[in-house]
């Protein structure tokens, strides 16, 4: 039987997107949730089933909804619709599949000797996917269904997101560089790419240390320098172009190191991974040695974390008075230093902080770990679908992709012209529709949240 779609498509994103958001819930609590009536909620969860896209059983104990008398089914996201993950950074290119009920099902990275050029990366993700693709094709020989809908690309840059053009990512040594629209015509799968301190911050807020917060700055250091996002009235604050939350580049020392941007006293130079990790004598990556050398409390140690410490707070002062977070998350290196230090970092910060400004605010480690980027890219390669899963529905085999890595395709991805700029590209064959119906401001603000 085929069932007939439902007359707003807008309701089925709302359904899935809270099961994707929040995990399993049964039909009762997404009935109060949506405030749409049983019926309707039966038929939207109905079809989410027939496309694959959630599953229904029986709650067991303690699922959210479940009251007294005859309990209503719990609806959970798939965990074979899957989104992929790029994240591109000066010496690896790494792709991980996330599935749609957030489980991270493969992952690989592919070390690269130099800093990788576009055309490079490129390559890599069409090299890794390949390999990840046949290790999903031979599992689903028993358990046949899994499906890749889109790709997400965590950049350490600057990037227009209306198209996926990396306009600077300074450590990588790329200006100007179309990236999603060539990968996507490689893949043959619709791709988007976005700063990746941007989806580190939506990841954080959706799962992470600062669930559920409206207003939020986030700030992860690592091989690229310091990256930062801006969450504000639960939304990504992105700017104009998508280039803002460069908190890395917040001006902290008069007297300070030069910066590749050509400014003197960002906090990416007063402040840096290779800092820390030169005088501790411990590997870039890792961030568990480097807490073990910190802990050792050596005098040359903790003269370079005194004038890291300073810089942050300066930065988080710049930040928070322009801002207003309630939380302020910290990953890569940063965690580590903030581990190290304690409150220090807080009371800094309030000791030159305006004291009604950090009456609630909270500063803690990033909680994601090492998904936080993947996560986040994830949520970018799954915003189609979450924007209209009856396109999903209605060809459930358009995001297959065959598990032998894609070869060039000479005829260039056609972009729908009823698509909107902010999209940026789409599979040669299909594109998906834009008519989606919002019902809630909550939904607006994380469909906008999707391209941030």
């Amino acid at each position: 039987m085929v069932r007939q779609p439902t007359a707003t498509p807008g309701n089925a994103a709302r359904v899935l997107r809270i099961v994707h958001e929040d995990g399993p819930v049964t039909r009762a609590e997404l009935t109060r949730r949506t405030g749409l009536n049983r019926s309707t909620i039966l038929a939207l969860v109905g079809e989410l089933v027939e496309g694959g896209l959630v599953l229904e059983e029986v709650p067991s104990a303690g699922t959210p909804g479940v009251g007294v008398g005859r309990p209503s089914g719990v609806v959970r996201a798939s965990g074979d619709v899957l989104a992929a993950a790029v994240t591109v950074e000066i010496d690896a290119v790494g792709v991980a599949l996330v599935a749609l009920d957030g489980t991270v099902r493969d992952r690989l990275v592919e070390p690269q000797a130099t800093v990788p050029t576009a055309a490079q990366a490129i390559d890599a993700v069409e090299r890794i996917l390949g390999v990840l693709s046949a290790r999903t094709a031979t599992r689903a020989r028993t358990a046949p269904g899994a499906r890749i809908v889109g790709t997400g690309v965590a950049v350490p840059g600057i990037v227009r997101v209306e198209d996926g053009t990396v306009r600077n990512a300074p450590h990588l040594g790329w200006r100007d560089e179309p990236l999603a629209v060539p990968l996507a015509e490689r893949l043959g799968l619709p791709v988007r790419a976005a700063n990746d301190a941007n989806l580190g911050a939506w990841a954080e807020r959706l799962y992470g240390s600062a669930r559920g917060v409206d207003a939020l700055v986030y700030l992860n250091g690592g091989a690229s320098g310091i990256g930062g996002g801006i969450v504000s009235a639960g939304r990504p604050f992105s700017g104009a172009d998508g280039y803002a939350g460069e908190l890395g580049h917040t001006f902290v020392a008069a007297n300070g190191i030069r910066c590749h941007c050509g400014a003197v006293g960002c906090l990416e130079t007063e402040a840096s991974r290779s800092a820390l990790t030169d005088v501790t004598a411990t590997l870039p990556d890792d961030l568990d040695a480097l807490a073990a050398a910190l802990a050792e409390h050596r005098p040359e140690v903790e003269r370079v974390v005194d004038r890291q410490v300073t810089a942050l707070a300066t930065a988080l002062r710049n930040a928070i008075h322009t801002v207003d977070p309630e939380v302020v998350v910290l990953g890569g290196f940063l965690s580590t230093l903030l581990g190290h230090v304690g409150d220090r970092v807080e009371n800094d910060v309030r000791a030159q902080t305006m004291a009604a400004m950090t009456d609630r605010l909270r500063i803690v480690p990033a909680a994601l770990g090492r998904d936080v980027l993947v996560r986040g890219a994830a949520e970018l390669g799954f915003r189609d679908l979450l924007r209209d899963p009856t396109a999903a529905r209605l060809d459930p085999t358009a995001a297959r992709r065959d598990p032998t890595p894609a070869r060039r395709d000479p005829t260039p991805a056609r972009r729908d012209p009823r698509s909107a700029p902010a999209d940026t590209t789409t599979t040669p064959t299909r594109a998906p529709d834009r008519t989606t119906t919002h019902t809630s401001d909550r939904d607006d603000a994380a469909e906008e949240a999707r391209t941030p």
